[in-house]
């Protein structure tokens, strides 16, 4: 149930459009809870029918004109109350790690290839994560609210950097398996 939290933070933060949440997901919240356009405005429609957000009352004709939303008093206390709870770790649920399982049985086609590329992709993110945070958090840049969204962006360039670290481990490990690849569990 967090897309629903995602959004209250986004609004808070800025009162936007179902669009402009859109992009705003693409450029910062998408990195840790992706949505896609519909679940966005699937969203803001229940949101706004259970009273936590209202639109904006526009200034022009409605007709083709973006409702802009807004955080209402109960959305807020349900944004507190949520971040005020505990919650347990959620399990890892990784596709590659089971195809790497899966090889030991069935052997590895394939594998040695997608290692490298999630290598790639893991590289590529660590480095936009390095270049946000040089751009968005000099030093000295430390209001409480920018060192939480710092700890976050953190929290993702730590990942990333677990990420390269391991698959270069793996893809080391996986050239010393014979070319047949079928292994004992």
């Amino acid at each position: 149930m967090s897309l629903p939290h995602a959004i209250l933070t986004a609004l808070l933060e800025k009162p936007s459009s179902g669009l402009e949440l859109t992009r705003r997901f693409d450029r910062s919240i998408g990195y840790f809870w992706s949505a896609t356009h519909q679940q966005i405005y699937r969203e803001l429609g229940k949101l706004e029918a259970e009273g936590s957000i209202r639109a904006l009352a526009s200034q022009q004709p409605a007709r083709g004109q973006k409702k802009r939303y807004e955080v209402l008093p109960a959305g807020r206390a349900e944004l507190a109350r949520w971040t005020a709870a505990s919650q347990d770790p959620k399990p890892l649920r990784d596709t590659l790690l089971l195809r790497l399982r899966a090889a030991a049985v069935v052997g590895t086609a394939g594998i040695g290839e997608d290692l490298r590329r999630h290598l790639d992709l893991h590289r590529r993110q660590l480095a936009e994560y390095e270049e946000i945070q040089e751009r968005d958090f000099p030093p000295g840049k430390d209001a409480p609210a920018d060192r939480l969204q710092h700890l976050v962006l953190r929290a993702g360039i730590d990942l990333e950097t677990f990420w390269t670290g391991w698959l270069t481990h793996a893809l080391a490990e996986f050239e010393r398996i014979p070319a047949e690849g079928s292994t004992t569990p």
